[in-house]
């Protein structure tokens, strides 16, 4: 098994109804393909991971990768895994928008700020630490799927 981790620029400002358009189109073709992950997005962009067998996850990255809704794509890892973080869902979206005044203080001040939002690291362990740190319950995101 594998995961692969990336970020991306949105070319247009992203709400909420984008994102669970991807959201949509992603489970379909995740559940196809054994792919499990999650979905982060600001208003600007986009991180990404995704776990399952090297074809799939490589396949699946080349036709993210072709889509004309974002740039600058940077991998941040692909590589081997023994378990997968996100069984529980083909794949799941948090949008990182409207949020609470103080929660994106604290966000910004851990991970640093990029065009008025939050970066996104570029370190494996970092993003994946991001990503285990807006899942928790005090952040009480309203808009994750």
């Amino acid at each position: 098994m594998y995961r692969i981790l990336y970020k991306s620029s949105s070319k247009n400002p992203l709400d909420w109804s984008l994102v669970r358009e991807i959201l949509r189109t992603s489970d379909h073709w995740n559940g196809k393909n054994s792919i499990t992950g999650l979905l982060l997005a600001t208003e600007t962009r986009f991180l990404q991971v995704l776990e399952g067998e090297r074809q799939s996850v490589n396949e699946t990255f080349m036709r993210i990768v072709r889509d004309d809704r974002h740039e600058a794509i940077e991998l941040i890892s692909f590589s081997p895994t023994e378990t997968r973080l996100f069984s529980g869902w083909n794949m799941r979206g948090i949008g990182v928008f409207n949020l609470n005044q103080d929660i994106e203080t604290e966000l910004v001040s851990k991970y640093g700020e990029e065009d008025g939002t939050v970066r996104f690291p570029i370190e494996e362990w970092e993003a994946l630490s991001m990503i285990n740190e807006v899942q928790q319950p005090r952040y009480k995101l309203t808009n994750a799927e």
